[in-house]
């Protein structure tokens, strides 16, 4: 038996002798350089560490990391064979890296284009998610898929963007746990992991990294010498000019440019904050990217921060860092002493489109009127109670009458409801469907309320509802009411997302407004967040219509609204009809008119 000897290379060393970067996937083609972006060498080689078996990246954007993964995975197709195995967030995602990253890599390197057959070749035994080589192969997968995280035995997993990942492959369970069971019977398995982070107690890169030894690259002050980690409180700039950001030492106060970046880089060097025991965790944010500038980062930083899910994203995306939610409910008290003079009749000049939400109850509809002015600046002009049964003609009619009414503002424009979401989760799910399916034209559309965050608060296209010609959209609830939940919080001065209050709204309505509370909870072994009402029996009617409402906000593309645009009338009257008995012929599906999310 011949064996044969371990490599004598760490991966930053093959890449700099062997990786080529292709043209499709970087702006900087031609030669690998780590020296490039010196703070990849220290992750790349702690895979070659026999003391190391898990590794585990807490990240921003721009730093690299896609090239980090490619490296090791051909690092071990050319110098260390091993069964490895790419798990990404869902298989749709592992199939355009296998297009889009690792063909033209395998392509453009000639290391590896001697040992991975050509896919197209009839005995290359390689498909797009499953390619062999000498001595190994290499599977990719989507965490969405247990099938891809289940049989083979493996020696090297790769988890990324593991905060995207669902909270279970199907019905197999967490799909980190599925693919690290992978590795069991390797006593030199290695596990690689590495994403954005998402909100604080909930992220699992938050949690991988505090597993480990916590290293934070350390840079030296060209003026002082003192190393220091960089962070964003020392990044300064003019009131008013983020352009001109500079960075600041901790130590000396000398300022920092760009020009002095790469030397910094050079020098720095990984620092762990505690004792390794078998895993290195390393957090590297944006600020060290020689892809981006500091300045760059202070432009994206003023216009995140108008909003809390913006601020959200550049934190977790440009500094690499969880979110923490600081107060996890709004107080009804505060928000009623915020009520301004103002009514349909007299509606704040600001206002430049109209949109209402309906939620639909055993005994009444239940109607928020919501204006829209620049920056997402929302009114809340009215909330209306039409009492009567769903489940006939009478109470659509009372609808019908109460979303035609022309509102005015104080400025002498006439306007109109240009858009509304009628939620048909409830018991009268059919009356909703025909009621919108005869007002498609006037956008009036059937919505279901789905939870889960990171779904998109209007989806791009609509499914069908039942026997009728209707079409109902599935919203994202969470997600809308994080959006609102958020600036309710956080934005306390009037306009960009600031929320106004009619004087018409009474006690009831806030409380209503304010009946939810964002808790966390385990599912599976993960942290995981949702809303649920502060007590049993709290009514909800009028956050859920604020959601409707915002819903068809951003279904009537509203971010796009001109100034002092007014919706003309319908040019014929439509009258409310009895219910259709269902047809045996399929009704032809139509599109909303107007424009949404594209569409027209």
């Amino acid at each position: 038996m011949i064996l044969k000897p371990p490599p004598t290379l760490t991966v930053s060393a093959w890449a700099d002798n062997y990786r080529k970067l292709s043209s499709e996937s970087s702006a900087e083609p031609g030669t690998w350089r780590t020296s490039r972006a010196e703070y990849q060498r220290g992750i790349m080689d702690a895979l070659a560490d026999d003391a190391i078996r898990e590794v585990w990246v807490m990240k921003s954007a721009q730093v690299g990391w896609t090239e980090i993964l490619n490296n090791v995975i051909a690092y071990h197709v050319h110098q260390d064979p091993a069964p490895m195995l790419l798990v990404q967030p869902t298989l749709e995602m592992a199939e355009a890296w296998s297009k889009d990253r690792f063909a033209p890599m395998v392509r453009d390197t000639q290391a590896l284009t001697e040992r991975i057959a050509d896919p197209k070749s009839r005995d290359s035994g390689n498909t797009l998610l499953h390619k062999k080589f000498a001595g190994g192969h290499l599977t990719v997968a989507g965490a969405n898929s247990p099938a891809g995280l289940a049989s083979r035995p493996i020696r090297v997993v790769m988890f990324d963007e593991v905060d995207r990942y669902p909270s279970s492959a199907g019905t197999e369970g967490d799909p980190i746990s599925l693919g690290r069971k992978r590795t069991a019977t390797f006593w030199n398995r290695k596990i690689l992991a590495g994403s954005t982070p998402t909100i604080k107690g909930a992220s699992r890169i938050e949690a991988g990294f505090e597993t480990g030894d916590q290293r934070y690259y350390f840079v030296p002050c060209p003026h002082c010498d003192e190393y220091q980690r960089l962070v964003w409180s020392q990044v300064k700039w003019p009131d008013g000019q983020p352009d001109l950001a500079e960075y600041v030492c901790v130590a000396c106060g000398s300022i920092l440019t760009e020009a002095d970046k790469p030397a910094m880089l050079s020098a720095g060097e990984w620092r762990a904050s505690r004792p390794t025991q078998g895993i290195a965790s390393f957090h590297i944010s944006e600020l060290y990217s020689p892809w981006s500038t500091w300045a760059e980062m202070a432009v994206a930083f003023v216009q995140a921060k108008r909003f809390p899910e913006t601020l959200q994203t550049w934190i977790n995306t440009s500094l690499g860092e969880t979110f923490e939610e600081r107060g996890e409910t709004v107080e009804a008290t505060g928000l009623a002493t915020r009520r301004e003079p103002f009514n349909a009749q007299s509606i704040p000049q600001a206002v430049l489109m109209l949109t209402a939400g309906v939620d639909v109850q055993d005994d009444r509809l239940e109607v928020s009127v919501v204006g829209f002015g620049r920056d997402e600046e929302l009114f809340v002009i009215e909330h209306a109670v039409l009492r009567g049964d769903p489940g006939g003609l009478h109470l659509w009619n009372d609808l019908d009458q109460f979303l035609n009414r022309t509102r005015q503002t104080d400025d002498g424009r006439n306007l109109l409801i240009e858009a509304t979401a009628v939620d048909s989760g409830g018991h009268f799910t059919q009356q909703v469907y025909q009621y919108a399916a005869k007002r498609k034209a006037r956008r009036i559309w059937a919505i279901k309320g789905a939870g889960g965050f990171g779904r998109l608060i209007f989806p791009k296209r609509a499914g069908r509802a039942g026997k009728t010609s209707a079409q109902v959209f599935i919203i994202g609830v969470d997600t809308a009411k994080d959006v609102l939940y958020g600036r309710l919080k956080k934005v306390a001065t009037p306009g960009m997302g600031y929320v106004h209050f009619s004087a018409t709204l009474d006690e009831q309505y806030f409380d209503q407004l304010t009946a939810e509370t964002l808790i966390y909870r385990m599912v599976q072994g993960r942290r995981v967040r949702s809303y649920r009402p502060k007590s049993s029996g709290s009514r909800t009617e009028a956050l859920d219509c604020l959601v409707y409402a915002y819903a068809a906000y951003i279904g009537r593309n509203g971010p796009m609204i001109l100034p002092h645009r007014t919706l003309e009338p319908p040019t014929q009257e439509e009258k409310p009809q009895e219910p259709e008995r269902p047809r045996m012929r399929r009704p032809v599906m139509s599109r909303p008119g107007g424009w949404v999310n594209g569409w027209r």
